[in-house]
């Protein structure tokens, strides 16, 4: 795999870096000793099969939050400690954001962590993990979920989903609801544990949209899965 070594920088600043004629946006912020590449699903596919361990992946929350961050990192706590870091990778969606804050707690406790990403978040310049240790972007018109539609997962999703041993979901919205639902069809175990998407954030975008002010917090996933 590629590795990207980026020069010494001040906090913050960001870098324009090209490699094999394609770019890629990656923040200061980003563990600069991370894997970070284009890959198709089956690539991924055949990385995670030479790995040879169990995945586990969390799904939540993003640019939303959480009301609480403290009491998801508690419950993600609980959930890796079931976990042998010697024979599991942490998974995800490879950013900072939400449940991102889950790859610190794993590499603090010698977990390998993989994210899985749309092209999307590269367009965005969306800010990855520091604590990722394998970022793959996949070539994708959506952020992830169903198709719009239809019940195909977008191949951000697909590769996610196919992929992964055990989805746990900590709140979230479309897209995690859409992975938890393909995931329990495929016979994969699901587990939800509700929590609320900061009030505050979601009061303020729907303000800024004109739209109602919200009275429900449980995001998408939590109204399908409680």
């Amino acid at each position: 795999m590629l590795k990207m070594l980026l020069p010494a920088c001040s906090e913050g600043v960001m870098y324009l870096c090209y490699f094999l004629g394609g770019l890629a946006f990656i923040t200061a912020a980003s563990a600069q000793g991370a894997d970070i590449k284009d890959a198709t699903v089956e690539e991924i596919k055949a990385f995670f099969e030479r790995q040879n361990k169990k995945v586990l992946t969390f799904a939540g929350y993003s640019g939303a939050g959480y009301e609480s961050e403290a009491l998801m990192l508690e419950q993600a706590g609980r959930i890796l400690g079931e976990f042998d870091p010697a024979r599991t990778i942490v998974n995800g969606g490879a950013t900072a954001g939400g449940v991102g804050a889950v790859y610190q707690l794993a590499k603090g406790k010698g977990f390998l962590t993989t994210g899985i990403v749309s092209s999307q978040a590269k367009q965005y310049n969306a800010e990855l993990s520091p604590y990722v240790d394998y970022v793959f972007y996949v070539e994708d018109a959506t952020w992830g979920g169903f198709i719009e539609g239809s019940e195909e997962l977008s191949p951000t999703s697909k590769a996610m989903v196919e992929n992964s041993d055990i989805i746990v979901g900590i709140g979230g919205g479309e897209v995690a609801r859409d992975e938890m639902i393909a995931a329990r069809r495929l016979g994969k175990e699901v587990r939800f544990i509700p929590a609320d998407m900061n009030h505050q954030e979601a009061i303020e975008k729907a303000k800024k949209n004109g739209l109602p002010v919200p009275t429900d917090f449980r995001g998408p996933a939590g109204a399908a899965f409680e």
